[in-house]
């Protein structure tokens, strides 16, 4: 049996990806709110409903793992890693994650939340 069921890697994923989904969105927000766009709206709606969509699936995420005793922990990182350990059920699961894959993961993330939230708005 692994040592991280199947089922609670997503859980584990969104504790990374999200919040940082969270951050950029907002700095999307400030950059759209400060910028020279001249209809700057529907940008500001589709952003402010791609970050609900976010919040809602990290508070699924956060409940989830409170229910089942899972913890997220930042690990050491460089210019190429960053390391995350994985607590579940007594057991540590240390991975470590290419900085350019979270960059990327991030970046098709944020566009699949841009793009529920444009169908939202």
């Amino acid at each position: 049996m692994p040592l991280i069921p199947p089922e609670a890697l997503p859980h584990f994923e969104n504790q990374i990806y999200l919040p940082m989904l969270l951050i950029i969105l907002e700095r999307d927000r400030l950059a759209f709110e400060k910028g020279p766009f001249k209809l700057k709206r529907p940008y500001l709606a589709m952003i402010a409903e791609a970050e609900k969509l976010v919040q809602k699936d990290l508070k699924e995420s956060r409940l989830y793992m409170r229910r089942h005793s899972m913890k997220v922990i930042k690990g050491n990182h460089d210019d190429m890693f960053t390391e995350y350990v994985f607590i579940h059920g007594g057991y540590e699961d240390h991975r470590r994650y290419l900085n350019v894959r979270l960059r990327n993961r991030s970046e098709e993330l944020l566009g699949v939340y841009l793009a529920m939230g444009d169908r939202a708005v």
